[in-house]
């Protein structure tokens, strides 16, 4: 994706302090999701760590989960069963865009030779 079709929500720009005050998750909790691979905030040079709204989402729906007696390893599987899911889905779109460009372009063709 491109860095202008990007949305707002994909930008990490949020600090860790914001986001424990945004959650309520304490900075303990936010490092622990990381260091679990739940969540993957960004890091400049310095180490810093940049969160988005998106990065936020997940932290909430993680912090509800737990509540709910859910351990962090079913939460990372769910996790990656959804990513498939939606690389799926996103392969099948461009076949069938695909698919509709070439039935598109012979419709086109054959109004031509009439």
């Amino acid at each position: 994706m491109d860095k202008q079709e990007r949305s707002y929500k994909d930008k990490k720009v949020i600090s860790i302090g914001t986001v424990s005050e945004l959650t309520g998750l304490s900075l303990r909790q936010i490092r622990y999701y990381e260091e679990r691979k739940l969540i993957a905030p960004f890091r400049n040079d310095h180490g810093t760590r940049k969160y988005s709204f998106n990065d936020i989402e997940t932290l909430m729906d993680i912090a509800d989960k737990r509540e709910d007696g859910v351990q962090t390893t079913e939460i990372l599987k769910e996790m990656r069963l959804q990513e498939r899911k939606r690389e799926r889905e996103s392969k099948d779109d461009i076949k069938k865009k695909m698919l509709q460009g070439q039935l598109n372009a012979q419709f086109r063709n054959r109004r031509g030779q009439l």
